[in-house]
C-alpha cells in the first residue's frame, strides 16, 4: 500500500472508531436508568418522551398506542423490497458499464448502501423528518432524532384517541378491543421506527442512482465523502421540504389560500429521489468531464443479461417503493401497485418502438431502460392516478426520456448511464403530469385535483407541482456542483482518477480486483 492510500485508510479507521464510540455511548445512555436522554421505562416498550409519537398513560406507566399488525407486516416487506432495489441498480449499472469497471460499479453501490444506512440513523433522518421549532427548520428538521433518539420501535406517530375513531379504521380487518387507544394520524398504524427505516431505503437508493453519471472517472475515496456530503446537504433538505413539512410540502407554495391545493404532490419520490439524483448525476458528469475516448471508442454495455436482471429486480422492488408509500394497506395501496405496473409496461413498449423506428432494430437494453423510465415517471403520481392515466404517463416517459438521451448525446454530455435522461427528466415528467392527471376519484377523501378537471384548484395544483420541481432541480444541481468543485480543489490530485488508471480500468486501479478472470 502506498503512503497516500495508507493515510486514507488510517483516516477511515479513525472515523469509524469515533463513530463507534459515539454510538456505544448513546446506546449506554439509553439503557441504564430512567430519564437518560428522555427515555423512561414503561411496562410495554420504552417510553421515549417524544410528543409526536402516540403514547398514553395507564396506572402510572406510559404505554404505546396499538399498531396494526397487518400494516406492519406489509411495511416490513415493502421496506425490504425497496432495499433490494439498490443491488438491482448495481446489476443494471454494472451490465451497462465496461467489463474493466464493473467491480467498481458494484463496489460503489455496496459502499453507498453502507454509508447511507449509517448516516440516516446518526443524523439523516433527523434532518429530513425532525420537527419544526423555528423558521430555520423549514429548511432542515431539528436534531431531536439524532442517533434515532426518540424513535420508538413500539409506538406509532400521531395523537392518541379511540381506535374506532381512526381515519384508517374502515380499512382494518382486525377488530380492536373496546377501550384500546390508537393513533389518530398518519402514518399511525405502524411503529415510528419502521416508518423511519422505510424512509432510510429511499435515502440509500438515491445517491446510488447518481453513480451512473460518475462511473469510470471518480476516485472511490472521493465518492465516499461526496455521498456523505450530498446526502446531508441535498437529499435530507429536499426530503424535508417535500415530506417533512418544509417549504414544498408545508404550505409555503400555496398560491391561493382560498383554494384547497397547498403543496406539491409527490407520492413516492419523483422529486425527492429521481429529480435530485438525475440532475446531480448531470452536474457530476459535467464537473468530472468526458471519459477518455468518449465518442471515439466503443463503450457499449458489456453484459446485457445483467442489465435485464437489474431492470427486473427494480421492477419487482418498485412495488415496495410505490405501493409501500401509502404506509398501510388499503385501496390506495392496491391502486398504486396497479398503476406502477401499467405505466412501466407501457413505457417499455414505447421505448422499444422508438428505438425500432430510430435504429431499425428493437433494443433489449432499450426495453430495460424504458421500463425504468416508466417506473420513475409513475412514482410521484402513483397515489393519485388511475390505470388510463398511467398509460399516458408510460407513453410520455418512454418518449421524453428517449428524446432526452438523444439530446444529451448530441450535446456530448458524458452522463455515462443516462441518469439525467431517465431519472432526472423521467422524474420531472412524472412530477408535471401528476399535477395534470391527479384525480379526486382515486381517494375517497377527494384528495388530488389535477389540471385535467379544468377547475381553479386543478390549475393551482399544476402550478405548485411545476414550482416544486423547479426549486428541487435548481437546488440539487447547484449544490452538487459546489460540493464537487470544492472537493476537487482540496482533494489530493483531484477527485478524478488519472488517465493511466482510467485506461487500465477502475477495477484493477482502484480495487486490485477483476470481475472476470480467465486462466
Amino acid at each position: 500500500m502506498n503512503s497516500r492510500n495508507y493515510k486514507y485508510a488510517l483516516l477511515l479507521v479513525a472515523a469509524v472508531s469515533i463513530t463507534a464510540v459515539g454510538a456505544m455511548s448513546q446506546a449506554y445512555a439509553q439503557s441504564v436508568d430512567d430519564g437518560m436522554d428522555g427515555y423512561v421505562k414503561g411496562t410495554s416498550g420504552i417510553y421515549t418522551g417524544n410528543t409526536s409519537e402516540c403514547w398514553y398513560e395507564e396506572d402510572g406507566s406510559m404505554l404505546p398506542c396499538k399498531i396494526d399488525t397487518g400494516d406492519t407486516a406489509w411495511m416490513l416487506t415493502a421496506t425490504s423490497l425497496v432495499l433490494f432495489m439498490s443491488p438491482g441498480v448495481g446489476f443494471f449499472y454494472g451490465g451497462l458499464a465496461r467489463s474493466k469497471n464493473v467491480v467498481n460499479v458494484l463496489g460503489m453501490t455496496l459502499i453507498v448502501m453502507g454509508l447511507m444506512s449509517v448516516q440516516w440513523v446518526l443524523w439523516g433522518y433527523s434532518l429530513a423528518f425532525g420537527g419544526i421549532d423555528s423558521d430555520a427548520n423549514m429548511f432542515m428538521g431539528n436534531l431531536d432524532y439524532v442517533g434515532f433518539n426518540m424513535v420508538s420501535p413500539y409506538a406509532p406517530l400521531g395523537e392518541a384517541g379511540p381506535c374506532a375513531d381512526t381515519w384508517s379504521a374502515a380499512y382494518q380487518m382486525n377488530a380492536m378491543v373496546e377501550g384500546d387507544v390508537c393513533s389518530q394520524g398518519w402514518p399511525g398504524t405502524v411503529p415510528h421506527q419502521l416508518f423511519a427505516m422505510f424512509q432510510a431505503t429511499f435515502a440509500i437508493i438515491t445517491p446510488i442512482l447518481i453513480i451512473g453519471g460518475l462511473i469510470d472517472r471518480i476516485k472511490f475515496s472521493a465518492l465516499i465523502i461526496f455521498v456523505l456530503l450530498w446526502g446531508t446537504f441535498v437529499y435530507d433538505p429536499i426530503a424535508h421540504w417535500v415530506w417533512g413539512g418544509g417549504y414544498i410540502g408545508g404550505g409555503s407554495l400555496d398560491l391561493d389560500p382560498e383554494l384547497s391545493p397547498s403543496y406539491a404532490l409527490d407520492f413516492a419520490g419523483g422529486t425527492v429521489v429521481h429529480i435530485t439524483s438525475g440532475f446531480a448525476a448531470l452536474a457530476g458528469a459535467l464537473v468530472l468531464g468526458r471519459r477518455l475516448g468518449y465518442g471515439k471508442v466503443p463503450m457499449e454495455p458489456h453484459n446485457i443479461p445483467m442489465v435485464v436482471l437489474g431492470a427486473g429486480i427494480l421492477w419487482f422492488g418498485w412495488f415496495g417503493f410505490n405501493a409501500g408509500s401509502e404506509v398501510m394497506v388499503d385501496g390506495i395501496t392496491v391502486s398504486a401497485w396497479t398503476v406502477t405496473n401499467t405505466a412501466t409496461g407501457m413505457a417499455a413498449i414505447t421505448w422499444v418502438l422508438m428505438s425500432w423506428a430510430h435504429t431499425g432494430k428493437p433494443s433489449i437494453v432499450g426495453a430495460a431502460s424504458g421500463a425504468v423510465a416508466g417506473l420513475v415517471a409513475i412514482t410521484p403520481a402513483s397515489g393519485w392516478v388511475g390505470p388510463m392515466a398511467a398509460i399516458i404517463i408510460g407513453i410520455a416517459a418512454g418518449t421524453v426520456c428517449y428524446a432526452c438521451i438523444a439530446f444529451k448525446s448530441a450535446r456530448k454530455w458524458d452522463d455515462a448511464l443516462d441518469v439525467w435522461g431517465v431519472h432526472g427528466m423521467g422524474g420531472l415528467t412524472g412530477a408535471i403530469l401528476t399535477g395534470t392527471l391527479a384525480s379526486p376519484h382515486i381517494w375517497d377523501t377527494g384528495d388530488g385535483i389535477g389540471a385535467w378537471t379544468g377547475t381553479a384548484e386543478g390549475m393551482e395544483q399544476q402550478a405548485i407541482s411545476i414550482i416544486g420541481a423547479a426549486i428541487s432541480i435548481g437546488y440539487a444541481f447547484g449544490v452538487t456542483i459546489v460540493i464537487l468543485k470544492v472537493m476537487d480543489a482540496v482533494w489530493p490530485g483531484g477527485i478524478r482518477v488519472t488517465p493511466k488508471e482510467e485506461e487500465i480500468g477502475l477495477d484493477l486501479a482502484q480495487h486490485g480486483e477483476r470481475a472476470y478472470v480467465n486462466e
